[in-house]
């Protein structure tokens, strides 16, 4: 069986904590920006796009918080996983904020219909202008770590889409200031609503899949089993558990039967290779058992 460790070695994105922590500071003061102007305005658009970039800021604050976690040895002694899935738990956290700010602007969108509105259309323009900017700078800076950390990637991911909000906002402004009427900021409003609410589905359903320890997406249980089982000396491969810790973190338990004479060595070193090289995972747990033992029948589950 491989030997036991502390899982507290570095995560892949904290080598560019960095880039996360200046798109944070930005995002996270531009967010303060568009709910005040938001608020100023009457602009339902701004206020559903800063609703958006609340969820981002919650999203790069997760990411800055599993590179930190990474890099910090577990002093209890009971967090054999360390505390990686405190990402997770923030991305769950930001899908129940999605699905809050969707609502929130969906009721207030009803709540126009049937009555004028005084929308700003200047502040809108201004303030959708520099969302765009700081939205750019973030991408920027992000982009240079999103292929080779996921976590990265994520925060990048969220900040395209929040890049998009600030389109809509400024298409929303010109349509206000050339047609003179609030409809295209509702409009507009509900489409960034609905757009926020999908991809809130679509986050929850990953956070879901990651809580449930289901098998990580692209990773077949059988051709993993088969690959184990073409290991020199392996006879059957049985328990088999696949599951991911959390982003860009899988890991595997596998019991492998062997067949008399085999270097149990041997095939554990070729088996931890085949994972490591064939399916990306690093922290593979494998038992190696001789076809003369019986133990695992007296398992219960």
């Amino acid at each position: 069986m491989s030997g036991g460790h502390s899982h507290s070695h570095g995560h892949a994105g904290s080598t560019h904590r960095w880039r996360l922590q200046v798109a944070f500071v930005l995002v996270a003061a531009f967010f303060v920006v568009e709910l005040v102007t938001a608020l100023t305005s009457g602009s339902l658009a701004l206020l559903s796009d800063a609703g958006h970039m609340a969820a981002d800021v919650v999203a790069l604050g997760a990411a800055l918080l599993a590179t930190r976690i990474a890099t910090r040895a577990d002093t209890t002694g009971r967090r054999t996983f360390g505390s990686y899935r405190a990402e997770v738990f923030a991305s769950g956290l930001a899908v129940l904020l999605m699905v809050g700010v969707s609502v929130y602007i969906a009721v207030e969108a009803v709540g126009r219909v049937g009555r004028s509105a005084d929308v700003a259309s200047g502040p809108m323009l201004v303030v959708g202008a520099l969302g765009l900017v700081v939205n750019l700078v973030s991408l920027v800076l992000l982009r240079g770590g999103a292929s080779e950390s996921l976590n990265v990637k994520g925060a990048y991911l969220e900040v395209v889409a929040d890049a998009l909000g600030s389109v809509g906002v400024l298409v929303a402004g010109a349509l206000v200031a050339w047609t003179g009427s609030a409809w295209w900021d509702t409009g507009i409003a509900l489409a960034i609503a609905v757009f926020v609410a999908v991809r809130a589905v679509a986050l929850g359903r990953e956070v879901l899949v990651v809580l449930g320890q289901h098998v990580p997406a692209g990773m077949d249980p059988e051709e993993v089993a088969g690959a184990l089982a073409a290991v020199p000396g392996v006879t059957d491969v049985h328990d088999l558990h696949l599951w991911t810790l959390t982003s860009g973190m899988n890991v595997a338990t596998a019991h492998l039967v062997t067949a008399s004479g085999a270097d149990a060595h041997a095939v554990l070193d070729e088996a931890g290779r085949v994972m490591r090289s064939s399916f990306g995972v690093e922290h593979a747990t494998l038992q190696v058992e001789p076809d003369t033992h019986t133990g695992c029948q007296e398992v219960t589950w």
